[in-house]
């Protein structure tokens, strides 16, 4: 998705994935090259969440204020069998 957008691995200023358990994420951050971008965590605090992990972890990132104007945030997950999705964001905060 990101080569298809011309968005380079290294662009990526924030990391929200899916977040079924956290050996597997630290593999995938490692293994996907999204090591320089900051990855968000929730699964310590709320568990296996599902598919709200998404959500959930975007809003409270954006409630502790991590984000920048302008940052590239890419939203990812996972789900049974081969089914994924995933899209990129540029961060606007309002005034």
């Amino acid at each position: 998705m990101c080569s298809r957008s011309g968005v380079g691995l290294e662009q990526i200023d924030h990391f929200v994935p899916h977040q079924p358990n956290g050996v597997m994420l630290s593999r995938l951050v490692e293994h996907c090259g999204l090591a320089d971008a900051h990855t968000h965590r929730t699964l310590e605090q709320y568990g296996n969440t599902g598919s709200a992990s998404i959500a959930v972890t975007l809003d409270a990132a954006n409630r502790q204020q991590r984000f920048n104007d302008g940052d590239l945030v890419l939203l990812a997950g996972f789900g049974g069998g081969m089914s994924l999705g995933a899209g990129l964001i540029h961060w606007r905060t309002t005034a």
